[in-house]
């Protein structure tokens, strides 16, 4: 019962924290909104026992992505005005709109199997030794940080006051 609650909160939270992102003026408060939306998904990964998706989720989207808009944001200059109206607002709400409705005839219209059990061994194991065994993918786990690094010192050099 605990786990059905504490699902149904961060949910709540993933909603809230996506409204902000998108309804915010400020653009580092919307960063900061994102960032919170992003730790709640990996609390709703927790609460599914998916506990590898979970440490992506906060290695990834919250240690990496977030932190590059955020550094993006701080190297842009005039960020508290925030973004500009223009004349493609309705057209977007009319898509947006039209999106939402075909996700939820999607979601009402899907028969869902649930499983009375959630899976009980973790799956970390398996896929650490999948990516640092044998064979694995760690050189690709090895490059994505120094080609963010060179994106993060190149963002730096372009903006650069001469």
């Amino acid at each position: 019962m605990g786990l059905v609650i504490a699902f149904w909160l961060l949910a709540i939270v993933v909603i809230l924290a996506a409204l902000a992102v998108v309804l915010l003026r400020n653009v580092f408060r919307a960063a900061l909104a994102l960032i919170l939306c992003f730790l709640a998904v990996a609390g709703i990964f927790i609460t599914l026992s998916a506990d590898f998706l979970a440490a992506v989720q906060v290695l990834i989207y919250v240690g990496a992505i977030a932190i590059l808009i955020i550094l993006g944001i701080m190297l842009t200059r005039e960020v508290q005005r925030g973004s500009l109206s223009n004349r493609l607002r309705i057209p977007a709400f009319i898509v947006a709109a039209l999106f939402l409705g075909l996700v939820t005839f999607a979601l009402v219209n899907t028969q869902w199997q649930i499983a009375s059990v959630p899976p009980q061994a973790p799956t970390t194991s398996a896929l650490g030794a999948m990516l640092f065994g044998r064979g694995g993918l760690i050189l690709a786990v090895e490059i994505a940080p120094i080609l963010l690094l060179v994106a993060i010192l190149g963002a730096i050099v372009l903006v650069r006051e001469k």
